[in-house]
């Protein structure tokens, strides 16, 4: 509660505790008058009808707490409502009590209603901090601080103000270190891609008829290499582009089935260097909503990592299913498996598993995972050793 607010309701209750103050003075002068008024007419009127009372009579005339019937008075036509100082003052008594009981009312009103203003004042500042919050969740960091007071809310949006600045500059900082990593990973891959391709070339073009078999399997090693450095660049440079928000989805509806048989293609070789067999299911009619040739991008990437882990003469079954909430796709695996641990981190980018190849890299699964989300989609992995694993996708509609 801020300080205004706490100095404002004591000086309002210190008022109106003058104000009480002063009427209870004022109307105890009143009774005291009215009262002593009575009592000097009284003993004047008994000492002039009978001038032998003694003083010590009259006082215990004034101190007797004997109550007399008043019907005496009523028989000399005396009421005492109207002719007497005593319910004079009974009736300031009541006026009193009354004045009292509509102050009392009257201050915890205006406490009441101080209370009310207050709260709807902090709701509406707090309202406005959760905007500025809001703001800076969709990038905007323009705020005005210029209503800003010394009050406590007051201090917290100043508080944020300032920290909004800091992250409009570390943001700035970011998105131009992203860009420039960007733009270094492109050149680089250009710069790389010219020898390689130029490299592929020369080795194709070399008879292996003419070679011996231990330089044909130099010549097959060469150009496996050459092919994961080829992937490596192009995932870098995908990677890349993601980091630095400069990639566009275009989102349509599409078919399932289709999305899984040109994922397929993309594997098809690696599959059949291991004898691996794809067996796909789930309704032909099934679809969802995204950008159609990145999520073939995701979904071979998943590919290669299953048919990686899988054992030679194995199989991979591929499950797709539709209903009003998401596309869901499933894709399960017979080989090795992996740890908790290793399927906690497995989509960390460069991240490395023990029975990983030695040509694996560790970013397939983590562009994977970005291009899925970016679908507005996300992604599980289920595991266990020995047994298999199962990569678990969902695109929410």
């Amino acid at each position: 509660m801020n300080k205004k607010f706490i100095i404002i309701n004591i000086f309002i209750v210190f008022l109106f505790l003058l104000i009480f103050l002063g009427f209870n003075i004022l109307e105890f002068s009143f009774y005291n008058q009215n009262n002593n008024l009575f009592l000097n007419n009284l003993v004047g009127k008994v000492l002039e009808k009978n001038p032998n009372v003694t003083r010590e009579e009259i006082i215990d005339l004034l101190n007797t707490k004997n109550l007399s019937d008043t019907n005496i008075l009523k028989e000399y036509g005396i009421n005492l409502e109207n002719d007497s100082l005593v319910y004079q003052n009974e009736k300031i008594i009541k006026i009193s009590l009354i004045i009292n009981i509509f102050l009392i009312i009257l201050l915890i009103s205006i406490i009441f209603f101080l209370f009310y203003l207050y709260n709807k004042k902090r709701k509406k500042k707090l309202k406005e901090i959760e905007a500025y919050l809001e703001n800076i969740n969709l990038g905007n960091y323009k705020l005005d601080i210029d209503t800003n007071t010394e009050e406590d809310l007051s201090i917290l949006k100043n508080e944020i103000y300032k920290i909004t600045v800091m992250l409009k500059e570390n943001a700035l900082i970011m998105k131009n270190d992203k860009l420039l990593l960007k733009s270094s990973l492109e050149d680089l891959s250009h710069q790389l891609k010219t020898p390689l391709t130029s490299i592929i070339l020369k080795l194709d073009n070399i008879s292996e008829a003419n070679l011996e078999v231990k330089e044909r399997k130099y010549v097959k090693d060469i150009k496996r290499e050459i092919q994961n450095i080829n992937f490596l660049i192009n995932n870098l440079l995908k990677l890349s582009k993601f980091d630095a928000n400069t990639i566009e989805f275009i989102n349509t509806k599409f078919k399932l089935k289709d999305l899984i048989i040109e994922s397929i293609k993309n594997v098809e070789i690696l599959a059949d260097l291991k004898n691996i067999e794809i067996i796909v299911s789930g309704n032909l009619e099934n679809t969802m909503i995204g950008d159609f040739k990145w999520q073939i991008e995701s979904l071979t990437n998943i590919l290669k990592n299953c048919i990686e882990y899988s054992k030679e003469n194995s199989k991979i079954e591929i499950m797709h299913e539709e209903n009003k909430l998401y596309s869901k796709i499933i894709v399960k695996d017979y080989g090795n498996g992996m740890t908790h641990f290793e399927a906690k981190h497995i989509f960390d980018r460069f991240y490395k598993g023990k029975n990983s190849n030695s040509d694996s890299v560790g970013i397939g699964l983590s562009l994977a995972k970005t291009i899925i989300e970016h679908n507005n989609g996300y992604i599980k992995v289920n595991s266990k050793i020995g047994v298999g694993t199962t990569f678990i996708i969902k695109y929410v509609k």
